[in-house]
């Protein structure tokens, strides 16, 4: 496994398991726009270490796992860390500008981060297929698309402390640093750009109505 992977799965795994025993820890490094608001801008960068439980945790860690060694395959370490945390800082970004007179808003989870690689992943490499539950076949493409509008439904719901919408700006900063680290692929992979903007254009149109 490369290095830098492996640092930072062991990163997230570290200090997630040190806020499921410490709270007074997890409370200040969590997402929480009242206090970004009022100067804490690690927050934005710390939340996104922290995970609400071990399945969360596992759940992106595994994620991560499987997507990284593509990203890293096509466009090298410097890059892989540029996506990884461009897509947790642009998760971050649009979670202020969705939620920024909530005061109370809190959130945390690597899943803008990993959801950057994956769709990173999917641009690169479109044909890879995924075994749902290690058992059912799945294109790549789907997942991801299938994971942006699950995030739709938890934004919506508002019904757990997980960062949904840091999904979709984590997806748009992958999808945006592929790009244009990767131009060829508005030509070379024309139709799975369109697909993979789809989510995020409901996202944005949802948002424009007031659905969300």
């Amino acid at each position: 496994m490369n290095i830098i992977l492996a640092g930072i799965i062991v990163g997230n795994v570290v200090i997630s398991y040190k806020g499921f025993n410490d709270l007074s820890f997890f409370r200040k490094y969590e997402f929480h726009v009242g206090s970004i608001r009022s100067g804490e801008q690690i927050r934005m960068l710390s939340s996104g270490f922290l995970h609400v439980d071990m399945m969360h945790l596992i759940f992106n860690m595994l994620t991560l796992y499987f997507f990284a060694p593509v990203v890293l395959g096509w466009l090298g370490t410097f890059s892989f860390v540029l996506i990884y945390f461009g897509s947790l800082i642009f998760g971050s970004l649009l979670t202020m500008l969705f939620h920024k007179n909530d005061y109370s808003y809190r959130a945390v989870g690597a899943s803008g981060a990993v959801t950057g690689v994956l769709y990173s992943a999917i641009l690169l490499q479109p044909d890879m297929m995924l075994g749902i539950f290690f058992i059912i076949p799945m294109p790549a493409y789907i997942f991801g698309i299938l994971y942006l509008l699950y995030s739709i439904y938890g934004m919506r719901a508002k019904n757990d402390n997980i960062g949904h919408t840091a999904h979709f700006g984590g997806a748009i900063g992958g999808y945006l640093i592929t790009l244009i680290k990767q131009p060829s692929l508005f030509t070379d992979q024309t139709l799975m750009v369109i697909l993979l903007a789809i989510p995020i254009l409901i996202l944005f149109g949802m948002a424009k109505l007031g659905k969300l």
